[in-house]
């Protein structure tokens, strides 16, 4: 039986996991190597204590990753797509290697946070007088 989600240890193994399977996907990869260029020594911290925030209520997190996906969307376009597969590859992570309470809210908060970011790249974009960034 797998447990569920309690400390940060917990998180640290999640975001791992989920990154090592998101760099090496086919559709998502690129966008991480090639395209941000991720630094992650700098980002995984960042992650870790995003989610420890997120689910465990523990303070430290400090960024604004609105921001950080606009400015990524701004040299490649953030598809509905790379979004669905984000969110497959999360909950992937997430029922591979643990269930419970914070494992089914961990779920929750990412299709809900992918989905608010998703929505607002994309109206943001549509918005008058905002160019789309080029490919």
């Amino acid at each position: 039986m797998k447990k569920d989600i309690q400390n940060a240890d917990d998180i640290k193994l999640l975001v791992d996991e989920f990154y090592k399977k998101a760099v090496d996907d086919k559709d998502l990869g690129h966008i991480f190597t090639d395209v941000a260029k991720v630094n992650w020594g700098h980002h995984l911290p960042i992650m870790y204590a995003f989610w420890e925030s997120t689910l465990l209520g523990t303070p430290g997190y400090k960024g604004n990753p609105m921001d950080a996906h606009f400015k990524l969307n701004q040299k490649i376009e953030l598809t509905g797509e790379h979004f669905s597969r984000w969110k497959s590859l999360f909950i992937q992570t997430v029922e591979e290697n643990f269930e419970g309470e914070i494992a089914e809210l961990a779920k929750d908060k990412a299709v809900s946070i992918a989905d608010l970011m998703f929505y607002k790249i994309h109206n943001y974009y549509n918005s008058p007088g905002v160019a789309k960034p080029k490919n």
